[in-house]
This record gives C-alpha cells, sequence and structure tokens, in this order.
C-alpha cells in the first residue's frame, strides 16, 4: 500500500538550457519536443515549457554572445533529470544546461499541465533601469567639460 503511494509521488524539477541563436522556431520546438519524450518515457509529467526568447549572455558561449534560453517545469524521478542532461549534452544545439529541484514528493494530480509560452527576448541592448550613458563619460556624475570650465574660471580669478 505504501509503495504504490510513493510511486505516484514525483520531485518537482526544472531545467533551463541555452540553445545556440542561430536556431529556427522550427528547431527549437523540435527540441522541445525531444525533451517532452524523454519524460513521458520515463513516467514524469511536463507542466509546461517557457521560450524566453534570445537574450545576450554574460560572456560568450560557444563563441556567441547570444543564446535562445528554454525553460521546462517538469514532474518525474532523479534518473528522469539523468536521462534530460545525457540527452542535452549529446545535442550540438544546447551549449548549456542546468537542472534544480523545486520540491519532493509532489501528487501529479494537484499540477496541472499549463499552455507553452514564448517570449520576445531581448528587444533592446542595453538592460532596462540601466542608468544612461553621459555625454563626455564622466567620473561620479561630473562631466569633463563641467570640470574644465570650473578651472578655467579659477585660472581667471587668479589673473585678475
Amino acid at each position: 500500500m505504501a509503495e504504490t503511494q510513493a510511486a505516484k509521488r514525483l520531485r518537482e524539477y526544472e531545467t533551463i538550457f541555452l540553445v545556440k541563436p542561430d536556431l529556427t522556431d522550427d528547431n527549437v520546438d523540435k527540441l522541445k519536443e525531444r525533451v517532452r519524450g524523454i519524460v513521458s518515457r520515463e513516467g514524469g509529467k511536463v507542466l509546461r515549457f517557457t521560450v524566453w526568447g534570445k537574450k545576450k549572455t554574460l560572456f560568450p558561449i560557444a563563441k556567441q554572445p547570444r543564446a535562445i534560453y528554454v525553460h521546462a517545469s517538469y514532474l518525474g524521478s532523479s534518473g528522469l533529470v539523468a536521462e534530460i542532461e545525457r540527452n542535452l549534452k549529446n545535442l550540438d544545439e544546447v551549449t548549456r544546461y542546468i537542472s534544480v529541484k523545486l520540491a519532493d514528493e509532489v501528487d501529479p494530480e494537484t499540477r496541472p499541465v499549463l499552455e507553452d509560452l514564448k517570449l520576445a527576448g531581448d528587444v533592446e541592448e542595453t538592460r532596462p533601469g540601466a542608468p544612461e550613458p553621459r555625454e563626455g563619460g564622466g567620473f561620479r556624475g561630473v562631466d569633463v567639460a563641467e570640470e574644465s570650465v570650473g578651472e578655467a574660471e579659477e585660472e581667471s580669478s587668479e589673473e585678475a
């Protein structure tokens, strides 16, 4: 009796993987379907795929400054995560991946399967909320032009 209840309970995981930025939407969908097939084959349940779109990475990965981010949320066992990561490692299109366990003993019946999302990704090169670059590239908020004007005024007052 306890074994049947333990078999019903799964762990919740999420995996984020980076895909080469020149891939088409069809190829990204094929990757998603491959991961979805692995999860169903291993007895898990896919909750949602979210394609975050093409974003700038912190440093170049595989000589590319940008990558397509894909987030997968699913239920399964620890063996499922190892199988997904093994498959992602063998794909040339996938450059990086990371998996995280979110919860233990989740009842699959309580977690609904959500519709896949596709977000736009970065549209602008600057980060939102980052300060605008200053004209003249001053130090600590003081423009170089302001400093030179102040020095010129000091010199003219000394001469008089």
